[in-house]
């Protein structure tokens, strides 16, 4: 007897829940707008209603694609750093940071099985582009950061290059999306440094992160699509 066969009906139900994924995925982009246009209105209770429900809305539609669980376990963790960073006081900011740290963890686990499914390395010169960039921007930067958050910022902003370069193992959209992280980070910390900002500062900020996350998700599921039996 095969699998399939000792399970009648799975294909039916993957299916079904790929059918409820478009749903979710509208749902996403709707909520992404509404988040956006808030911030651009200065309708602060918007973006205290919308950006709570961005990743877990981003993760379902995920979830519901058959995505690898490490990459559900990175959007569910961005979430938890969502919901901090809306609180204004350093603690809330450390919790926040500690859970996208760990969602950067769940990332780069992702990437490193996928280079172990026979997806090329990440390049070398790519790695050491990224390098120079953040040594460059931590020089320039560390001044003017509170003394209490330059060691931790630091340890995140390693991590997060890391992801950053290793996502173009999952094809040019996670490349893209790895990068638009890192320059979304780049620029709260110019906020926190009290460097000169664009106009609507968090508008950009969430922009960039907002769009990041959607394509590291569409980047690893369309790799992960190419490797399902049947492909």
């Amino acid at each position: 007897m095969t699998a399939t066969a000792a399970r009648p009906g799975s294909t039916g139900t993957g299916r079904r829940a790929e059918r409820f994924a478009r749903p979710v995925l509208l749902a996403f982009l709707l909520v992404a707008a509404a988040d956006l246009a808030g911030l651009l209105a200065g309708a602060e209770a918007v973006h205290l209603i919308a950006k709570p429900l961005l990743m877990p809305l981003l993760a379902g539609y995920a979830a519901l694609r058959g995505a690898p669980r490490l990459l559900v376990a990175a959007l569910l963790f961005g979430w938890g750093g969502d919901v901090f960073l809306l609180a204004d006081n350093d603690l809330a900011f450390l919790v926040g940071m500690g859970s996208f740290a760990v969602g950067h963890v769940c990332y780069l686990t992702l990437f490193g099985r996928g280079e172990g499914r026979g997806r090329a390395p990440a390049p070398l010169v790519t790695g050491a582009g990224y390098a120079l960039v953040l040594v460059v921007f931590l020089v320039l930067i560390w001044p003017d950061l509170p003394a209490d958050l330059r060691i931790p910022l630091t340890g995140y902003s390693l991590l997060l290059t890391a992801m950053a370069w290793r996502a173009g193992v999952f094809g040019p959209y996670a490349a893209v999306g790895g990068a638009l992280f890192l320059l979304s980070d780049a620029l709260i910390a110019t906020g926190i440094a009290e460097w000169p900002q664009a106009p609507a500062p968090d508008f950009w900020v969430m922009l960039t992160y907002i769009a990041a996350q959607a394509l590291l998700t569409l980047g690893v599921l369309g790799v992960s699509a190419q490797h399902k039996p049947g492909a």
